[in-house]
């Protein structure tokens, strides 16, 4: 029997930690090793406790770890732990890094460049567009997007990344086959079918508080770099910016104005030393990858209208004053540019660009 099924039974022992866990594999260096302990060997030679030994004895009871492992199969979910060539290397030098990952669509490639987008589950529109933008832009350069598939800024990086046309995956605090949030349900089918969803926690495994700190450190395991945007000062992503500091990954946050509540924990973080976001694209230098130029041919009118716009919503006056071109025109070109993807009206004759 191959020594995966034994490796999907540890990572199903409810009960016991997750140190627990990780000391008894690092220690007997097999799952099946484990399996074939008696509970006062496990007490004995490693140190388990009483409650712990039970536990894993108890957990033996009735698990068939051929049938189970079968099971898992039928249902479309795969399982690596620390035991496959496959597990992902990011992960392995952690100081706490989950013993096996059950996921569904893939894992990340490991010789492809990655970018962690983390923010508040409340954000603004400036947020939403900057999270979609730098999600998109990480795809057009081959760079995959990591997230937590959460409300918010995780979900408008995926978005993003997914609009590029390149790959993202989602790290779930809870079992790979719950959709959370449920609203997210078409996001999680997409998610799936252009890269994966992953989670230490078992099928089945609801929500729970606890458990997304937690997956936070998967998240900067995971990625090259870090991008924060707008996050509270007790936002649950300076948790993810902790991991990644801790694994001594590079953090830039997004801006933002000093008034307003969903920036100040990015704001502190670039006081504390994060880098400071620019731009997208500036990330993609940070990566050592070369940009791909916009081969777009705009009309001279065009790239006028186009350079004077950002993600901050400009209203048509304001952009007439400052290209001297007459409304009438202006709208022309505003028209030609949506056309092309290129701007878009964040509200009624206010446009930024999202490109």
């Amino acid at each position: 029997m191959e020594d995966i099924t034994y490796a999907y039974w540890l990572a199903n022992i409810s009960g016991i930690s997750p140190r627990v866990r990780l000391n008894l594999y690092e220690q007997c260096k097999s799952a099946r090793e484990i399996w074939n302990l008696s509970g006062e060997e496990l007490k004995k030679q490693y140190g388990v406790t009483e409650e712990a030994a039970v536990c894993i004895s108890r957990s033996k009871a009735g698990w068939d770890p051929g049938r189970e492992w079968e099971r898992l199969q039928e249902r479309g979910i795969s399982f690596v732990s620390m035991e496959q060539d496959t597990y992902p290397k990011r992960l392995r030098n952690l100081y706490d890094p989950p013993f096996g990952l059950y996921y569904i669509g893939r894992l990340p490639k490991e010789d492809a460049k990655s970018v962690g987008i983390v923010g508040g589950r409340a954000c603004s529109r400036y947020g939403q567009d900057m999270a979609k933008r730098s999600g998109k832009c990480m795809a057009l350069n081959g760079v995959s997007v990591i997230s937590g598939m959460a409300r918010g800024i995780d979900g408008y990086g995926h978005e993003g990344a997914l609009d590029g046309g390149g790959s993202t995956y989602a790290v779930l605090g809870c079992g790979v086959n719950v959709v959370y949030p449920p609203e997210h349900a078409s996001l999680y089918e997409r998610i799936i079918a252009h890269g994966g969803v992953l989670s230490e926690y078992p099928p089945d495994t609801r929500p729970h508080p606890g458990y997304f700190p937690m997956r936070n450190r998967i998240i900067a395991g995971l990625s090259d770099l870090l991008l924060i945007i707008e996050a509270k000062e007790k936002s649950g992503s300076l948790i993810t910016a902790d991991c990644a500091l801790e694994q001594g990954k590079d953090i830039f946050a997004a801006p933002g104005r000093m008034t307003d509540p969903l920036s100040a924990g990015c704001n502190r973080l670039i006081r504390q030393g994060a880098g400071i976001l620019l731009s997208p694209e500036e990330l993609v230098g940070e990566l050592g990858l070369l940009q791909e130029k916009n081969k777009l041919l705009l009309e001279k009118s065009e790239r006028l209208v186009y350079s004077c716009l950002d993600l901050l919503p400009k209203s048509m006056e304001k952009i007439s004053e400052e290209t001297a071109l007459d409304i009438a025109t202006l709208a022309e070109i505003l028209f030609s540019l949506e056309e092309k993807g290129l701007v878009r009206e964040a509200w009624q004759n206010h446009y930024i660009s999202v490109n």
